[in-house]
């Protein structure tokens, strides 16, 4: 196929590539009714595919359809939602019969690009602004956008990248070893303190962040904990390839950060020198489970982190074996993975 560069690309005017509509729900947050659902709410965030929780029928709303291109326009926040979903407001909904899944998602990077113009100043986003916005597209002959191009383009991408983790994974299962169930082995009760360096974060107000590229990790339940990306380093904790257990807000959350964050001070940092990746997942999944004693009005102080304890599989010696607890984590990341890949290529 052609390559970007072999393409003939025009300057194109968003609103004569597609039809743009407000959403046709809009709902304040405040105003959601009923229990947890399978349908997605939109908002303006600018992570999770704009999703922010699933919700059931709201019965005053309508749905969007879904295989649209959903814009934020005062975040600059460009999404392809696949399926029916609800949203907050200040939503468009660009949309027409070109777009599948890997035509929007060629369309929406460079509609991000474009994003990027509007600001929160004097030249903040308006749906004329938008309407009237050019985009570069790789074109046909008549000069319309060489939908085909994106298409085969984009599914090519997809199998590069499916081809590397097949590889992967094919590497991964040859060095595989065996586990005995967890049922098998021993287990014993640590307290805390004897496995992990502890220490809480440090406070930094909201108004105090300098946007950058570090992430910010917080007592979020969602996207890792991070919550934000600074660049803040006076007066911060940085840490890096630890666990971080929310202390308070969504208390009990437990994440593994095999980069360096800044830690706000509602988290908290578990970290043992002798732990690798696959051991710190597998202590999350327990570590976590101490969120279920707590609340948001019965936080986990210094003093009651120190005083808990959690299970762990042991060795003949009585000792947490991590050897153990890696390998039962790669395994299980091979088979999800091969699951995956499995699905991707039918």
């Amino acid at each position: 196929m052609k390559t970007l560069e072999q393409c003939t690309w025009k300057a194109l005017k968003i609103e004569d590539i597609f039809f743009i509509t407000a959403t046709k729900s809009g709902i304040d947050k405040n105003k959601l009714t009923g229990e947890k659902g399978s349908t997605p709410y939109i908002t303006r965030t600018d992570t999770n595919n704009g999703w922010d929780r699933f919700i059931g029928e709201q019965n005053r709303y309508a749905k969007d359809d879904g295989n649209v291109i959903s814009i934020g326009l005062d975040t600059q926040t460009v999404f392809y939602q696949p399926i029916p979903f609800y949203t907050g407001q200040n939503i468009q909904v660009l949309q027409n019969k070109h777009i599948n899944k890997y035509t929007a998602i060629f369309m929406v990077s460079l509609l991000k690009v474009q994003m990027l113009n509007f600001n929160w100043g004097g030249n903040g986003a308006t749906l004329g602004r938008l309407k009237r916005t050019k985009i570069m597209l790789p074109v046909t002959a008549n000069n319309e956008p060489d939908w085909a191009f994106m298409e085969e383009y984009m599914k090519n991408k997809e199998h590069q990248l499916l081809m590397q983790y097949q590889k992967y994974i094919t590497q991964t299962i040859d060095s595989q070893q065996f586990t005995p169930p967890i049922s098998s082995r021993q287990w014993r009760v640590f307290r805390i303190e004897d496995i992990f360096t502890i220490q809480r974060g440090k406070r930094l107000k909201n108004g105090d962040h300098i946007t950058g590229k570090t992430p910010y990790a917080s007592s979020s339940a969602m996207d890792n904990g991070i919550d934000d990306f600074i660049s803040n380093t006076k007066n911060v904790r940085i840490f890096a390839n630890c666990l971080t257990i929310a202390n308070s807000g969504s208390v009990g959350s437990a994440f593994y950060h095999p980069y360096s964050f800044v830690a706000s001070d509602h988290v908290t940092k578990l970290e043992n020198n002798l732990m690798n990746k696959y051991v710190y997942l597998f202590i999350a999944q327990i570590v976590g489970k101490m969120g279920e004693k707590y609340s948001f009005n019965r936080e986990i102080n210094d003093d009651r982190i120190r005083r808990e304890t959690i299970m762990l599989p042991t060795t003949s010696a009585g000792t947490p074996d991590y050897e153990y607890m890696a390998i039962y984590m790669k395994n299980i990341e091979t088979r999800i993975l091969q699951k995956y890949i499995d699905t991707k290529l039918l």
